[in-house]
């Protein structure tokens, strides 16, 4: 949904529902379950406030499994035309803050589509307790317990491992005791 800008009533403009976006997203399996947007302008800038929420489809990153993702956002975005090229334009930090429209154009869509950009999360699990894959035979732990064992440390690696053992029980070169040695003093101090 494209909004004018300079066709915006003065006591603003109100967007409820999803009827009048069809396909918002970028990605078809996305779907937009609900929407209440109020455009508002402000001298030259807009202002969109709101709320949203999104069906999207995601994959749980310990268990591989798919899942549905529920993204609720809270819209609050100020819109800015967008500066003539060659202009130089100084930020402020309350800028970081602001997009920009071009051409008295204002793109609904990109704004609803970043916003539930934003409200994905980075590591998308389908419950907080999920259990993953064994490690040994791939199998999902939510769903069937596995009687694996746990696999013996790779031989090649034991090089390094006796190498981090030696290190483990050096002295500190600060003279106290080595790292993972206990530090506390002993029973037997020597008084000078």
């Amino acid at each position: 949904m494209i909004v004018k800008v300079s066709e915006i009533p003065e006591e603003g403009l109100s967007i409820e529902g999803v009827a009048e976006f069809p396909r918002p997203f970028a990605d078809p399996a996305w779907i937009l379950e609900s929407l209440s947007l109020r455009v508002e302008k402000d001298g030259s800038d807009v202002l969109v406030r709101g709320q949203m929420r999104a069906r999207i489809p995601q994959t749980c990153s310990r268990c591989l499994e798919p899942f549905p993702f529920d993204v609720v956002a809270r819209v609050d975005t100020r819109y800015c035309p967008r500066p003539a090229r060659g202009e130089e334009v100084e930020l402020t930090p309350d800028d970081l803050e602001v997009d920009f429209y071009a051409d008295d154009l204002l793109d609904v869509d990109r704004l609803l589509q970043t916003e539930t950009d934003l409200g994905l999360p980075m590591k998308p699990l389908c419950r907080p307790d999920c259990r993953g894959l064994c490690p040994v035979c791939g199998g999902n732990r939510n769903v069937t317990p596995c009687s694996c064992e746990v696999r013996p440390p790779d031989p090649r690696l034991a090089a390094l491992k006796e190498l981090a053992d030696r290190l483990s029980t050096r002295p500190s070169p600060r003279g106290g005791p080595a790292e993972g040695q206990d530090r506390r003093p002993s029973a037997r101090t020597s008084s000078r």
